[in-house]
């Protein structure tokens, strides 16, 4: 049986698409061979386990239960526990000091950028705020995310492809789940 994290992009964010935690959780143990649910934050983070390994296809069960029961789609970025701890160590933002953490986000990516797109987000790039692409994530730092151009929206149309972010803190803490 495998373990997994569900980062769901869009709900419970500025008071749009306001899911329940305990309706998630009820949500996802609809998904045929999803067991052992687990919800982090009211922020769309939830980790179960499956006999299955077929990410298309957990997104898929999942996505299809969210739109039966919102009454509207709600993109999943899928990946294994064991990622989320490579991502962590694998993090190229290196001379980030750590008083400074807290300033660090990671997007994550539907799939893996071709690679006449990975080099685009570097031109945005400047002292207050840079983006380095790795594998299907791409790590953030900004001095203000808030009004940073590397928003979830920004990347999605520079890369192509479907992505949800999360700040550093809630990276690491889902390691602690």
């Amino acid at each position: 049986m495998s373990r997994f994290v569900a980062l769901l992009r869009g709900i419970n964010v500025a008071g749009q698409g306001l899911i329940l935690m305990d309706d998630l959780r009820m949500w996802f143990g609809q998904v045929p061979g999803i067991s052992d649910v687990s919800t982090y934050m009211q922020s769309g983070n939830v980790l179960f386990s499956s006999d299955n390994v077929n990410e298309q296809e957990l997104i898929a069960g999942i996505e299809d239960v969210l739109e039966r029961q919102l009454g509207y789609r709600v993109d999943v970025i899928l990946r294994l526990y064991s990622d989320i701890k490579k991502i962590v160590e694998d993090n190229p933002l290196t001379t980030v000091k750590t008083e400074e953490k807290n300033r660090m986000y990671v997007t994550f990516l539907s799939g893996i950028p071709s690679f006449d797109v990975r080099g685009s987000l570097g031109v945005y790039s400047n002292d207050a705020e840079y983006a380095r692409v790795l594998n299907r994530e791409v790590y953030v730092y900004s001095n203000n995310y808030g009004k940073t151009c590397f928003s979830n929206t920004f990347i999605e149309k520079k890369l192509g492809l479907k992505a949800t972010t999360r700040n550093w803190t809630t990276v690491n803490k889902l390691l602690d789940l």
